[in-house]
């Protein structure tokens, strides 16, 4: 049945209505963060490792490009209602602060890791190299241009896993929360008694997070391994001078690793980011 032209009138004035309601703040659709670590920590509580993500090693078990692979697409096959990965993967490389470790974060990244997680960081200066090779070089009107990134263009298996375009991903492959709006995640492993007695300097590069661990602060203490599920006392006076360096300030997250009988514990001392370790 035709309509008559005040019904026609009418019913382009609420098409109006509607799309001003719907344009305006109140209703704008809220923007869904594809890394659930980033997720987690926005939300105000801690990101854990086999609930937020999924701690992928490479540094102790043979670094291999089509291993990644093998492991996102099998990743890619498990998603959310939301249609993001059920779990963010974070990918610890083999080299180490001092190392040249620029290749292989820019394959990590290329191949759809949301963040890199790079051992033995020591000082401020390899944190700050980490934070380059993650990032793309800064757009003329970037916000954020500083450090300059230096990655390489060419993430078409991350944007496969990711699920976006080309532009949107290269809008989002950006280290968090430098750029507020980054979906990658940079982590810098403090394990030395060098990286502790420099953390507040470390503290002070764009990193995501820093992550303190027992076993390898141990080792470099001249300790030895931690006594079965214990921490020496020394590392666990390492965790705590590195959670009040991080504390102290309110950029980037204090992260550990530690026994999971000591998961609850290193929540309630105010650990962002979790890797629950052993059984």
């Amino acid at each position: 049945m035709r309509k008559t032209q005040p019904a026609l009138a009418i019913t382009k004035i609420l098409i109006f209505i509607t799309l001003i309601v719907l344009g305006s703040p109140g209703f704008a659709q809220e923007t869904i963060r594809l890394n659930k670590v980033i997720e987690a920590i926005e939300e105000g509580r801690p990101a854990v490792a086999t609930q937020d993500w999924s701690f992928i090693d490479m540094e102790h078990s043979p670094f291999s490009g089509e291993r990644i692979q093998r492991v996102l697409t099998e990743m890619g096959n498990d998603r959310d209602a939301d249609g993001r990965l059920s779990l963010t993967p974070m990918i610890r490389i083999p080299q180490e602060g001092d190392e040249d470790f620029k290749w292989a974060i820019k394959q990590v990244l290329d191949l759809g890791g949301f963040g890199v997680i790079v051992p033995h960081v020591d000082t401020k200066a390899e944190a700050v190299r980490m934070v380059q090779a993650m990032r793309y070089p800064p757009t003329r009107d970037s916000e954020q241009p500083e450090p300059r990134g230096e990655r390489g263009w060419g993430p078409g298996g991350a944007v496969r896993l990711w699920q976006v375009d080309t532009t949107e991903y290269h809008r989002k492959a950006d280290v968090w929360p430098l750029n507020p709006d980054g979906e990658l995640f940079g982590v810098a492993m403090i394990e030395s008694q060098e990286a502790v007695g420099n953390i507040h300097e470390i503290l002070e590069a764009p990193v995501s997070a820093i992550m303190v661990v027992p076993g390898d602060m141990a080792i470099d203490l001249g300790l030895g391994p931690n006594p079965g599920d214990a921490n020496h006392p020394e590392v666990d006076a390492a965790f705590q001078t590195v959670l009040e360096a991080c504390q102290a300030q309110d950029r980037v997250i204090c992260g550990c690793g530690d026994s999971r009988s000591r998961l609850q514990q290193r929540i309630d001392e105010g650990w962002e980011f979790v890797l629950p370790l052993g059984g």
